[in-house]
């Protein structure tokens, strides 16, 4: 019998893979459990349809991802910090308050895109790279200032 995987099933494949099992399987666990359905036309039709619209999804992620990053990158992102002596910051620059700043100007980016290898600490214009897509990544200037 034809099956659609509706979830991962152990040993047989993942959700929306067409596989063909026993009878038996299909009957008494994978349809009463719902994991899977049977693979009429309708069915079938109705899984390249959610194929279809998955992959436009993705393609509109992407270039909005790549608008993103043509934005990031010529914008230079200012934020005002507290300073002592020698440029040395009193606390450090965090993902979170470049994804605020970024916020304010109406561009969202989650903080956990944002590639931090170590707080910023000190004053000055640091390139920091931010991950917006696979294989998407864009480099923002952030210029941190004297408050």
């Amino acid at each position: 019998m034809k099956v659609i995987l509706q979830k991962d099933v152990k040993g047989q494949g993942k959700a929306g893979e067409v596989k063909n099992v026993s009878d038996g399987y299909a009957r008494n666990f994978l349809l009463p459990r719902g994991l899977a359905v049977e693979a009429t036309a309708s069915n079938l039709n109705a899984l390249k349809d959610l194929k279809r619209k998955e992959q436009q999804k993705e393609q509109q992620d992407e270039q909005a991802a790549r608008a993103l990053k043509v934005k990031l990158e010529q914008f230079d992102c200012k934020i005002a910090a507290k300073a002592g002596e020698n440029g040395r910051l009193f606390g450090a620059v965090t993902s979170k308050q470049i994804a605020e700043a970024l916020k304010k100007q109406k561009m969202t980016v989650d903080r956990k895109k944002i590639v931090l290898s170590e707080p910023i600490r000190t004053l000055g214009v640091t390139q920091v790279a931010v991950k917006l897509y696979p294989g998407i990544q864009a480099t923002l200037n952030v210029h941190v200032v004297e408050q």
